[in-house]
């Protein structure tokens, strides 16, 4: 477990989308720190308190009314994600599997 401070950036604090017409707001809270990890056949998400509700509130704006299938949001080391981080992509998918 790392105790850096490694924050999202500053510039990626509020990111607004729109897809099919519709906007999606995603935001970091402040001191958001959320590092991901690929162990082989097990991915590590780690997160501070603020990025674990950071990224319970990306999922909540991906799961609204509304919001079309096949939405997302791609977050990678510097981009939301700590230093070192492999990108994680969190998608809207309706289908049924």
């Amino acid at each position: 477990m790392s105790h850096e401070s490694n924050e999202a950036p500053a510039e990626s604090t509020r990111v607004t989308t729109v897809t099919d017409g519709v906007a999606e707001v995603f935001t970091w809270e402040e001191g958001a720190r959320i590092e991901v990890r690929n162990l082989g056949s097990t991915v590590v998400v780690e997160a501070n308190a603020e990025g674990r509700r950071t990224l319970a509130g990306h999922l909540l704006a991906l799961a609204k009314n509304g919001v079309p299938d096949g939405s997302h949001l791609h977050l990678e080391d510097g981009n939301g994600l700590a230093e070192g981080s492999v990108e994680l992509v969190l998608e809207r998918c309706d289908d049924e599997a």
